[in-house]
């Protein structure tokens, strides 16, 4: 599994990880899912492209 870099404001890295510690999952493990979910959403604008993404982006994250 590949590793990434992303840069965002400590307040918001908080509420983030006060998220993951609600729902008993790791950092990664909740920010994975807001993306499958933000894929998903997108997919009525662009259902192709955005069924394409998701898949390849699941196949990635496993």
């Amino acid at each position: 599994m590949a590793k990434i870099l992303v840069t965002m404001p400590d307040d918001f890295l908080h509420k983030i990880d006060g998220v993951a510690s609600n729902e008993q999952r790791t950092r990664s493990e909740l920010i994975r899912e807001a993306l499958r979910t933000y894929m998903r959403r997108t997919a009525v604008k662009n259902p192709e492209k955005a069924e394409n993404e998701a898949k390849t982006l699941e196949e990635l994250i496993g």
